[in-house]
């Protein structure tokens, strides 16, 4: 499930790209299929890691990846273990809405970017993410969980008061947003709701096999009812 549009990343051979808050891998390994950049993965979660680790081992057995340079560590957003203008691209995919010292954090993203390099951003879309909200205060109550809902215009001028050029934005996962809903309705830690696992199961099936349908429903609807508000900026140069 890739958020990202990589179109407008501009990933050149050589880049070094920093995915944080990388998860489960998604956009490391999107990444390590650019240009022969050079791939770094970082997560608070050990587990994470891990599991990041073994889907870039398999991937690279299967002969898919442009890039085998990369590297996975653990590290803290609000304090990077890098020099100031590190990066020629820096992701950060639904990891602000998780910090509570997001200033802090945001500071640190510009920080280590290159000059007249860029920037990816993605939190969960305002008007969807306040549904779950009133839907589960277990949605946001939860260990790490959701600590704040950023509408448009605050998340953008976050960015740009501290200097980057906004680029411009889109929405994305406009399926997933009735899934969350459902989810938080029936609980979001329950694991027997016969309609969440349907659900999920048809994520499954359409993140591995891509139908034109689903790609065109989720396409049509994301400017209404996307899931994510990604937001791109360069820092100035």
């Amino acid at each position: 499930m890739i958020t990202m549009d990589f179109k407008r990343l501009g990933i050149a051979p050589g880049n070094l790209v920093l995915d944080i808050g990388c998860g489960e891998g998604r956009h490391t390994i999107r990444a390590c299929r650019e240009s022969c950049a050079v791939c770094i993965g970082g997560d608070f979660g050990y587990d994470n890691l891990m599991a990041t680790k073994s889907k870039l081992e398999f991937h690279a057995d299967l002969d898919d990846l442009s890039c085998r340079n990369w590297a996975l560590s653990a590290m803290d957003i609000t304090a990077l273990p890098f020099e100031d203008n590190s990066f020629d691209v820096v992701i950060c995919s639904e990891v602000l809405e998780h910090i509570p010292d997001d200033d802090k954090a945001v500071s640190e993203l510009i920080r280590i970017v290159k000059p007249g390099k860029t920037l990816a951003v993605s939190v969960p879309r305002a008007w969807p993410e306040w549904i779950c909200w009133q839907l589960s205060d277990e949605y946001y109550n939860a260990d790490m969980g959701h600590v704040r809902i950023y509408s448009k215009k605050n998340i953008i001028e976050k960015f740009r008061n501290k200097g980057p050029k906004y680029l411009g934005c889109h929405y994305a996962h406009s399926i997933h947003s009735p899934y969350w809903w459902l989810k938080c309705f029936v609980g979001p830690t329950r694991t027997d709701s016969i309609a969440v696992n349907l659900y999920h199961r048809l994520l499954v099936w359409d993140l591995m096999k891509k139908p034109a349908l689903t790609t065109f429903i989720d396409r049509l609807l994301n400017p209404v009812l996307g899931k994510s508000l990604v937001l791109y900026f360069r820092k100035p140069g």
